[in-house]
């Protein structure tokens, strides 16, 4: 959903006067609103918000050490795409600073994350950075979150592109195994291999790769084995070291794909075994899987470079 300019700044007004946001992290994501404006807004209207992607499944990856260090839990508002997130991050600022007494808003406790895409989306505000590559770059060096910068953040990028994208990374593989019902990838046992040769297969006929291919070459450089020249070196050399390099460097490969190659499709392309017969349609079997993956993988995972989503969160810690 994208917001036109009433819209946002209704949208804005009612999440600054919001008093659930007193003293608290607000986290501004991608993802439906879900909200009728031509009706009054309610607090019961936005807190549903809270129960739907993105907001939900960031909500549901809050580490575990908060809940027992007793760090509150931040507020998570879905915000419209990539360009109503940004506008909603200043338009909030703005907006109390107009009137600071009419706002429940800690303006150095507001953030904002949105999704790597192959296209740039421009940061039309004074802000450090021009742009979502910069961001990236400042936050990620080869596919790993650079620790020192996070606390010059408070726009972040994912590292990785959109979120879909950690719903598949190779380290979920014993997850799936050991799902509480058979999960199936076009109709076989869901394993991820199959899943990136299918998307390596796909990346000679992705426009959006091919018209940004100066892009996706710098931000996958530093891959060992790709021969950067076009699209077809690309693919073709990704496939040869995927089949023939250690599992460190497989991973590697894994990670540079998920940074240039957009996974929904393919995450829409897993569903649950037929033979389960659970009487549950396939946007709920994928939306509770999400959250799944969330509350008994991202929870739980250690602070390091390799985690994006943790280190995320180790940076809202430094605001509480």
């Amino acid at each position: 959903m994208s917001l036109n300019e009433e819209q946002l700044k209704q949208h804005c007004e009612y999440i600054i006067k919001s008093r659930r946001i007193r003293d608290r992290i607000v986290v501004l994501c991608e993802g439906k609103i879900n909200l009728d404006y031509d009706q009054s807004l309610s607090p019961q209207s936005y807190k549903r918000m809270e129960e739907m992607p993105d907001a939900n499944f960031y909500k549901a990856c809050i580490p575990d050490t908060w809940r027992t260090q007793k760090i509150l839990t931040p507020q998570f508002f879905n915000c419209g795409n990539c360009g109503n997130v940004i506008d909603s991050y200043f338009q909030l600022l703005e907006i109390h600073q107009e009137n600071p007494d009419n706002s429940y808003l800690t303006p150095d406790k507001l953030v904002a994350i949105i999704d790597l895409d192959i296209q740039q989306q421009t940061i039309n505000y004074d802000y450090p950075f021009a742009n979502k590559e910069e961001i990236f770059n400042h936050l990620y060096e080869k596919g790993k979150v650079k620790i020192a910068n996070l606390d010059q953040h408070y726009i972040f990028v994912t590292g990785l592109i959109h979120k879909e994208a950690y719903f598949i990374v190779p380290e979920l593989q014993d997850f799936f195994d050991n799902y509480i019902y058979p999960l199936v990838f076009n109709k076989n046992t869901l394993k991820l291999d199959d899943i990136y040769l299918n998307m390596s297969n796909d990346l000679i006929n992705d426009s959006d790769i091919k018209d940004n291919l100066i892009n996706v070459k710098q931000r996958i450089s530093y891959c060992q084995g790709l021969e950067l020249t076009n699209i077809n070196k690309i693919q073709d050399s990704w496939q040869t070291h995927f089949n023939n390099v250690n599992d460190e460097q497989k991973k590697e490969l894994i990670r540079a794909l998920l940074m240039i190659k957009k996974v929904k499709e393919y995450w829409h392309q897993i569903s649950q075994d037929n033979s389960t017969n659970l009487q549950i349609n396939e946007m709920q079997f994928r939306e509770q899987l999400s959250l799944e993956i969330a509350k008994k993988f991202y929870a739980k995972q250690e602070y390091n470079e390799d985690n994006h989503i943790r280190a995320f969160f180790e940076r809202l810690a430094q605001l509480v």
